[in-house]
């Protein structure tokens, strides 16, 4: 064979060869979350993914890992990683980074809203976008805000309709604002990964947990481990789409605008889809056995009461420029 034949026809292959895998790394990538398969935030995902690839005509795909796969189960070590583009999106909740970021403890201090109108005054307006800049100087690009939802109290140990009932309880929480939360109540708070948490749940290694009714008590069925559910909307929980910053950067206007289209578009229905399993979550839990008690008014203040230390301490935290804004953007709707 001829040797320049031969040489040139190598070259081919290999440009070909490297084409071929070079593009297959660019075009699909990669997103993590918290929970499982069935829960509105991974809906949300394959909402994302579907639109995404759709707007791009399918220049870019993305594959899902659910339940922090990706970190062994770490869901704190999801937002270190996508910073540093080890990883590519996270879908995760506000208070899973604040061991990272205080100032995204915001969302969910306690009683700090009443009802939906005042969280979308503050997540799909202004005052969320100063958390943003706060993400991106950690390299991580907020795309969009969902929502995980007002967080409600089970236990398999007691009613719970006052903050007595509270006392020795033995409760999972999910961050550092939570525990100081369940100290000021006389519960024993347990910092603990979701991915360890039913597990627990059913070996009675911890009495209760508090999560949104539509995001995770009915998807990820902790009503059967569970007797006792307390709706008292004591706080909120916001999650964000987020993509790495060094993947961001590598994108073009064109790129960036139709990304973050998708992820708006994809965090609307997954808010919707929330919203809509929590109204209808109440009755579905009575139907599966649970005891649901909602507090009166009188009843709520008195928690509102007995966890407003934890809520002065936090707001101090967070910082009261934060705070203004968001109490700002509340008392606008009201």
């Amino acid at each position: 064979m001829d040797i320049k034949k031969f040489r040139n026809t190598v070259l081919a292959s290999v440009v070909a060869s490297t084409f071929v895998i070079g593009a297959a790394a660019a075009d699909t990538m990669r997103l993590t979350h918290n929970v499982g398969d069935t829960t509105t935030w991974h809906k949300g995902a394959e909402r994302f993914a579907e639109l995404l690839k759709e707007k791009t005509d399918g220049d870019y795909k993305i594959r899902i890992f659910p339940n922090s796969q990706l970190t062994g189960g770490d869901q704190l070590r999801q937002p270190e990683m996508v910073g540093r583009g080890a990883i590519d999106f996270v879908l995760t909740s506000a208070i899973n980074v604040t061991p990272l970021i205080p100032e995204m403890a915001v969302f969910s201090l306690p009683y700090l809203y009443s009802n939906y109108d005042e969280v979308d005054a503050t997540t799909q307006n202004g005052p969320a976008d100063m958390l943003s800049d706060i993400l991106l100087e950690r390299g991580i690009v907020v795309l969009a805000w969902g929502e995980n939802g007002f967080r409600e109290l089970t236990n398999n140990t007691r009613p719970v309709k006052s903050p007595d009932d509270l006392k020795g309880l033995n409760l999972r929480v999910a961050g550092p604002m939570y525990i100081d939360v369940m100290n000021a109540l006389g519960a024993n708070p347990q910092q603990m990964q979701w991915s360890e948490t039913l597990t627990a749940l059913q070996q009675g290694v911890v009495d209760g947990q508090e999560n949104p009714i539509g995001a995770v008590i009915i998807p990820q069925q902790v009503f059967e481990m569970q007797k006792y559910l307390t709706a008292w909307h004591y706080s909120y929980d916001a999650i964000f789409l987020g993509i790495s910053k060094a993947k961001w950067d590598k994108l073009d206007d064109a790129g960036k605008a139709l990304f973050r289209e998708a992820a708006e578009e994809s965090m609307q229905y997954q808010r919707e889809i929330s919203r809509q399993a929590t109204a209808e979550g109440i009755d579905f839990l009575r139907e599966k056995g649970m005891e649901v008690y909602e507090p009166t008014a009188e009843e709520l203040q008195a928690f509102r009461a007995a966890t407003k230390p934890a809520f002065d301490e936090w707001a101090t935290r967070v910082g009261p420029e934060i705070v203004s804004a968001f109490q700002n953007a509340i008392n606008s709707v009201q």
